[in-house]
């Protein structure tokens, strides 16, 4: 569909030429506010009962459209709808609205008279008039027909478990061996792995085949003194075409453009540029972080052995394996010593960087300090090592992490970050599988990010994670930090992944809960309505949304103004990987 102002006019005329019916943007408000309630009980007027989709369609467009005709919601945007309204109704011309505007008001008009486009892979279609077991044989049936799509859309994917990326992944390894005349042995160390981290591009163009961007993004990156490395099991698992799957491994760990140039800009006050989620403000000492009563976080060491691109604090990291990234001991005690101070905390997650690329004694010793904490009854430790260096979970280690576990008395769980079914490989299994047999739950936590963002791929993370023993955890709108601009997708598309894609799996299957960040204050649930509203579309169509976070009845606490990634370029990158943007169309209806 082409998405114009001829469109926009052609779809809600009356609703356009009432925009233009006063000299006074308030009354206009008023009328079109109005006529915005008419809707709703014209749905109920009709002679035959409407359908329940068009009944949930004109409730959620007539909210949206309420909120955006607010004037509070004109100064939150810096922009007013009503006032595009008007113009338009008055013939004046708007060069700043873009497509992406129209599509979304073309979609809020079509769905406030219970249209528009779409049916969900989780429609279910039965006749009304069956009952008893002709019922539930039809239903059946039915489910059979749904699973069957669902099966087909997830066959379009490859995850690591499959024999063909098992045995394609051997002959990689075998030739990076080869490249780094390395034996078995070393290969299977993770001492070795974390010594040989890859973070020249020379070395890299020798182990894995690179186009012509990557190459030019890294060496900026490097020329930059970006943070950059690669594990050489990681790079085991990438392919030679850098599609599918493998396009999502290299995009963890191969920096785009637009984040070489934005991070290089920024390069001497990163912390100050790219802290999206203000840590500076919510640390009330050096190495702690807390947004809540009860949980808080200790960073003891801010490195990793390897850099996703799309870090919450690649501010804080200069290079993979930075010699000097542990924090030194005094300050580690103090941080330990302000956590016993404050009882209310009964959880911490340590975390950094990624503690597990740490020894095994200094690990021991931080834990050994925290457990000394009376109020602390669940450590929480948050490592991406199964994915980049499954070797790393020895079982010498496991065994010292469960001394810390203490039924009735402190548990201890691991969280870690599977971003794709491709990532997951005999190896990380075998090391989940080490901690589940010790009595350690494993839980993931997804960032939702284009990469991942596929009809039903991410579902098949789920399902596959549950294979290894992984319990879905959440699953995170990526955040709106401009240097990741590639990676971030509209929120709609996350609720329209968790209603129509996720919920056909089994409960402890689909258990994540999708999430946005809110910068210093934390979660807020994106499953719950009542926890943000839609309140302006800018010219470009982004959509603005106002978040009210968890702890709004503090006084003086302010909601927050966050600025979402328009639909309608999210739905054309997808076609430009050849996806059909067909099966995406109910994406307009989520807000």
């Amino acid at each position: 569909m082409e998405f114009n102002l001829q469109k926009l006019i052609a779809e809600g005329e009356g609703f356009i030429k009432l925009a233009g019916t006063s000299s006074s943007l308030e009354v206009v408000r008023e009328r079109l506010f109005r006529r915005v309630t008419r809707y709703q009980f014209d749905v109920f007027d009709e002679t035959h009962e409407p359908p329940v989709r068009s009944i949930v369609r004109v409730r959620d467009c007539t909210r949206a459209m309420r909120s955006i005709l607010r004037a509070e919601s004109d100064r939150m945007a810096g922009f007013s709808v009503t006032q595009a309204l008007y113009d338009i109704a008055n013939g004046k011309d708007r060069p700043d609205l873009q497509s992406g505007f129209y599509a979304e008001l073309i979609h809020i008009l079509m769905g406030m008279q219970g249209r528009g486009p779409g049916t969900a892979p989780s429609d279910i279609a039965t006749p009304s008039l069956a009952t008893g077991r002709e019922a539930a044989e039809l239903r059946s049936r039915e489910l059979d027909r749904i699973w069957a799509r669902v099966d087909y859309w997830m066959s379009r994917y490859e995850h690591g478990l499959l024999p063909s990326a098992i045995e394609r992944r051997k002959k990689r390894k075998a030739r990076i061996c080869s490249a780094l005349n390395v034996s078995d042995r070393d290969w299977n160390s993770w001492q070795w792995q974390v010594k040989n981290v890859v973070k020249r591009l020379d070395l890299l163009e020798k182990l894995v085949p690179l186009t012509d961007d990557e190459k030019e993004n890294i060496a900026a990156a490097l020329e930059a003194k970006l943070p950059f490395g690669v594990t050489p099991y990681y790079l085991s698992l990438m392919d030679d075409n850098c599609i599918g799957g493998d396009r999502t491994i290299r995009a963890q760990v191969f920096p785009p453009a637009n984040y070489v140039r934005e991070m290089s800009a920024h390069r001497g006050h990163r912390e100050y540029a790219f802290d999206f989620m203000l840590e500076m403000d919510t640390s009330p000492i050096d190495l702690v972080v807390r947004r809540y009563p009860s949980i808080a976080i200790l960073k003891p060491y801010n490195t990793c052995p390897q850099i996703c691109v799309y870090c919450q604090r690649n501010w804080e990291i200069d290079t993979a394996m930075a010699p000097d990234a542990l924090a030194p001991s005094k300050k580690i005690n103090r941080a330990v010593e302000w956590i016993a101070d404050h009882p209310a905390i009964h959880e911490l997650l340590i975390t950094g960087g990624d503690p597990f690329a740490l020894k095994d004694s200094t690990i021991h010793n931080i834990l050994e300090k925290v457990s000394k904490i009376e109020s602390i009854d669940h450590i929480r430790l948050g490592s991406r090592t199964p994915v980049t260096i499954p070797m790393r979970i020895t079982d010498s280690f496991v065994n010292m992490i469960k001394e810390f576990l203490v039924p009735g008395k402190r548990d201890v769980s691991l969280v870690t970050h599977f971003e794709h079914a491709y990532e997951v490989t005999p190896e990380a299994a075998e090391a989940i599988t080490k901690f589940r047999n010790a009595g350690i739950p494993v839980y993931n936590q997804l960032v939702y990010t284009f990469f991942t963002s596929r009809r039903f791929e991410s579902a098949l993370l789920r399902k596959v994670l549950r294979r290894i023993g992984i319990e879905p955890y959440y699953a995170f709108n990526t955040k709106g930090k401009r240097e990741t601009l590639d990676y971030i997708v509209p929120i709609a598309r996350l609720l329209q992944e968790i209603n129509e894609e996720s919920r056909l799996l089994p409960g402890l299957t689909r258990t994540d809960e999708p999430v946005y960040n809110v910068p210093g204050l934390g979660k807020n649930y994106l499953r719950a309505r009542h926890h943000r509203d839609l309140v302006s579309i800018l010219p470009d169509g982004s959509r603005v949304y106002e978040f009210h976070p968890w702890d709004r009845s503090i006084s003086g606490q302010k909601n927050y103004v966050g600025i979402d990634v328009p639909i309608l370029s999210y739905l054309d990158r997808l076609e430009e990987i050849g996806e059909d943007i067909s099966n995406y169309e109910t994406i307009w209806y989520y807000y």
